[in-house]
């Protein structure tokens, strides 16, 4: 008899899970209650890339002077929602079409534990109860919205309501400076929206390096976007076609749309994890080991639940390595996910990505390091390419010259960080990555010059 595997919720972590799994002989059934591909990756993700591009392919048209060429753009709004509903559409077939390919039964419902081998599942034409060997919460997340923010969906939103947007807001007040909110901040401002960003510390990206901040800063000043640098929002009141946003320091924005981007919170609420016994911590996470693990035996969790990168990546990764395990794979040696080692990107403009250990970080904790640097001003292609913005940053160990981490600012920055994050995860040294052999000209010359 085959082993039973039932996932409630089907984003990265949890269709990955049921195709791994089911690849490996398992009989798995996979309950979502929106759609396959998971809401926070499809409604989230997916479309602000989207749009992100479409100010992208806006913001060369003007670099394209610089080339000899006369070229003007108009916003289609009509047109960029339908070119995203249509992605959408796209990615979230082909998702469903790969899990019915592999025998992946679907159940479009909700479930709940009844206990630690039973699943409910609730859905439109009644209820269903599943016995199963093993369990995969990945039920995802949603944004976070504190007391003082009432939320109205029409120019007070959250940020899986503002995309793709019913209109160009005229003036857009972000609040919250981390990945997302930098995101739309770009996001809005390349499409014509005048910009206002809420920024509670003293630098957008308070996690990030320092000197990648500075880079995008100084982009959003020169796009006309206004820094409330160290304001923390306290209040949101609506006046007509007017949001007014109060501050903690006195400080107040008049727009006419207002986006929350200050984090999530799990989708743990009716997931029976009481009933089953599975613990959850005081971040109202669930409690996970390094095989993703609850505190009951055969039930795992997967993405935002398990409290760990909230990545889509990270998330799909999880994913596989549940999979593996609840199927014996990992009786033998195996390499267990190292998240310290992950690499992420912020699709702002320029591109912004990192992996391993950073600058600020190695200092506060007094490791010695080597750091490298190397700006794109230097590099051929970039000049080509019209577009010479940021840096290749390289972080090795001084003794050994193994990398230890790396962050690049620039065009094309979440696919050149693939290079580095290789190097971190697998131990390579500064001299595997100079004595590579590159393309000439490419921007990926800088990571091996940065290397040096």
């Amino acid at each position: 008899m085959p082993v039973r595997v039932v996932i409630i919720g089907g984003g990265p972590g949890g269709n990955t899970a049921a195709t791994v799994a089911a690849t490996l002989g398992a009989e798995v059934t996979l309950i979502e209650r929106d759609i396959i591909g998971g809401a926070a990756h499809l409604w989230d993700c997916i479309p602000s890339k989207a749009m992100i591009a479409t100010g992208g392919e806006l913001s060369e048209l003007t670099r394209a002077r610089s080339m000899g060429l006369e070229a003007h753009g108009r916003l289609d709004v009509d047109a960029v929602r339908e070119r995203v509903a249509s992605i959408e559409t796209h990615l979230q077939a082909s998702v469903r079409s790969l899990l019915e390919s592999q025998g992946v039964r679907l159940i479009h419902g909700t479930g709940r534990l009844q206990g630690p081998r039973e699943v409910v599942a609730e859905t439109e034409s009644g209820r269903e109860e599943l016995d199963t060997d093993f369990v995969i919460l990945a039920t995802g997340s949603r944004p976070r919205v504190p007391d003082w923010a009432q939320i109205d969906g029409e120019r007070i939103l959250t940020t899986r309501q503002a995309y793709p947007p019913q209109e160009i807001p005229e003036h857009l007040c972000v609040i919250g400076s981390g990945v997302t909110g930098v995101e739309f901040t770009h996001m809005f401002s390349a499409l014509g929206s005048k910009v206002s960003l809420v920024v509670s510390r003293q630098q957008v990206l308070p996690l990030k390096d320092a000197e990648v901040a500075a880079v995008l800063e100084d982009e959003f000043l020169a796009r006309g976007v206004k820094l409330l640098k160290g304001a923390r929002a306290k209040a949101i009141t609506r006046d007509g076609d007017v949001v007014i946003v109060d501050c903690d320091d006195g400080r107040t924005v008049k727009a006419s749309h207002v986006v929350l981007a200050i984090g999530s919170v799990p989708n743990l609420e009716h997931l029976g994890l009481a009933e089953a016994g599975v613990a959850v911590d005081e971040g109202g996470y669930v409690k996970v080991n390094h095989n993703l693990l609850t505190s009951v035996g055969n039930i795992y969790a997967a993405g935002d639940l398990s409290g760990k990168l909230p990545l889509s990546s990270v998330a799909a990764m999880q994913g596989r390595k549940i999979a593996e395990h609840l199927m014996g794979l990992h009786a033998r040696a195996h390499r267990h996910l190292d998240y310290e080692k992950a690499s992420s990107a912020i699709f702002t403009e320029p591109e912004i990505a990192d992996v391993g250990l950073a600058e600020a970080e190695a200092f506060a904790s007094g490791r010695k390091i080597r750091v490298t640097k190397v700006p794109f001003s230097a590099n051929a292609k970039a000049l080509i390419k019209g577009d010479a913005r940021g840096f290749v940053k390289v972080i090795s160990d001084p003794a050994t010259g193994v990398v230890l981490g790396g962050s690049i600012v620039g065009r094309n920055a979440a696919e050149l960080i693939s290079v580095i994050a290789v190097a971190v995860t697998n131990g390579l040294k500064v001299v595997d990555i100079v004595d590579s052999l590159l393309v000439h000209p490419s921007m990926s010359e800088s990571l091996a010059e940065a290397a040096w």
